[in-house]
């Protein structure tokens, strides 16, 4: 009885077995076709034909504005404001009266002290008198002298103090939101306003060790910035840092820009274009165009195959590896691995291998831009 249940259940076993292993014959013969059809279908690419275009040598970097003169506007004594003399956003010269405290005590106490020193400076010149006559000792004239002098110097000391009463602009400039009002008390630091200097404008960047000596003073450099998008603003460098950053490797470089409309602002950035030699002629591809691997760059090229019997001339995929050059916007230049006039795939890379049957649809072309300029949307 066992034995004959035993033989069942083996039977039943190697039927199922026998099912499992059919289903996957099945599949992987059904998935063979399919991936067979697929390979033989056209795959859709987009498509470019490689050219020479002018190259000109350039270094690119991103940098901060930065006035020319900044700061914020703080009092050095604590006081209470007693008048306003600027309007928010607009322009002072030096030496303006911004801000004054309320300092009537330490008027009056200056008057008091220039009348002890006026009445000093008649003591001494009095002693001065009487000691030629030897009405007066030597003694009491440099007593005089003395005192003249203590005088005058508490004079200068409650004079600056009163000076401090009122905060003038340091330079001319542009100053910002007013931030304190009439009445209020402030304490010493306290942020008053904002000036700055904004014609011309610093911008302040990095450049890497191995593009230091492509870079001088007086070089001129093109910056752009995506709040005025289409917009470049010239201008030229103005100083290197005499060391590099031990960490980083890089140099700080600052450029001066002029900046008569004001539309640069410190604070915002920019992008830095140098220029750093005559133009060539490159062959250039889209960087879309290139596909980036650990053993090389590789590129497909589109050509033809053997005419079939309708006549048509089929196109394939040949994937072929470059060795590439400098970049520029959406550009990069290929140093080697193709040749002017061959007809390179921009998109779809990723579902082609060599003899690929293609189909060219260039209705949405790539972006291949020298200079691409970001838009708003």
């Amino acid at each position: 009885m066992l034995t004959k249940r035993m033989t069942i259940m083996l039977a039943i076993t190697g039927l199922i077995l026998g099912i499992v292993i059919l289903w996957l014959v099945f599949m992987k013969v059904m998935t063979a076709k399919f991936i067979g059809a697929m390979s033989s279908q056209p795959q859709t690419v987009s498509s470019t034909v490689v050219g020479y275009e002018d190259w000109e040598p350039t270094i690119s970097a991103v940098g901060t504005l930065k006035a020319q003169k900044g700061t914020d506007i703080t009092p050095q004594l604590a006081g209470i404001v007693s008048d306003i003399s600027f309007q928010s956003d607009s322009d002072v010269k030096a030496g303006d009266v911004l801000i004054s405290f309320a300092a009537e005590d330490d008027i009056a106490k200056l008057k008091a002290l220039e009348a002890s020193a006026d009445l000093a400076r008649l003591t001494y010149n009095r002693s001065k008198e009487l000691v030629r006559s030897r009405a007066v000792s030597q003694a009491q004239l440099d007593n005089a002298t003395a005192n003249l002098k203590s005088a005058e110097a508490q004079v200068a000391a409650q004079q600056a103090l009163v000076d401090k009463k009122q905060i003038r602009a340091p330079f001319d400039g542009h100053v910002g939101i007013r931030l304190v009002d009439i009445g209020q008390y402030l304490a010493a630091g306290q942020k008053v306003t904002t000036l700055q200097a904004l014609d011309p404008i610093f911008i302040d960047f990095t450049i890497p060790q191995r593009d230091v000596r492509l870079i001088s003073t007086g070089q001129t450099v093109s910056v752009t910035t995506d709040a005025f998008p289409g917009q470049t603003f010239t201008g030229k460098i103005l100083a290197l840092d005499p060391k590099l950053d031990p960490v980083t490797r890089n140099i700080s470089v600052r450029a001066e820009l002029a900046n008569p409309d004001r539309k640069l602002l410190p604070g915002m950035f920019g992008s830095i274009t140098i220029t750093t030699g005559a133009k060539e002629k490159k062959l250039t591809l889209p960087q879309t165009a290139i596909t980036y691997n650990p053993y090389g760059e590789t590129v497909f090229l589109v050509i033809k195959g053997e005419a079939g019997e309708d006549g048509k001339i089929p196109l394939k995929a040949k994937q072929k590896f470059v060795k590439t050059g400098t970049r520029r916007g959406d550009q990069v230049a290929i140093v080697e691995g193709v040749s002017e006039g061959d007809t390179v795939v921009t998109s779809g890379q990723l579902k082609l291998k060599n003899d690929t049957p293609l189909a060219i649809n260039n209705d949405n072309p790539l972006p291949n831009d020298a200079a691409p300029v970001t838009q708003d949307q």
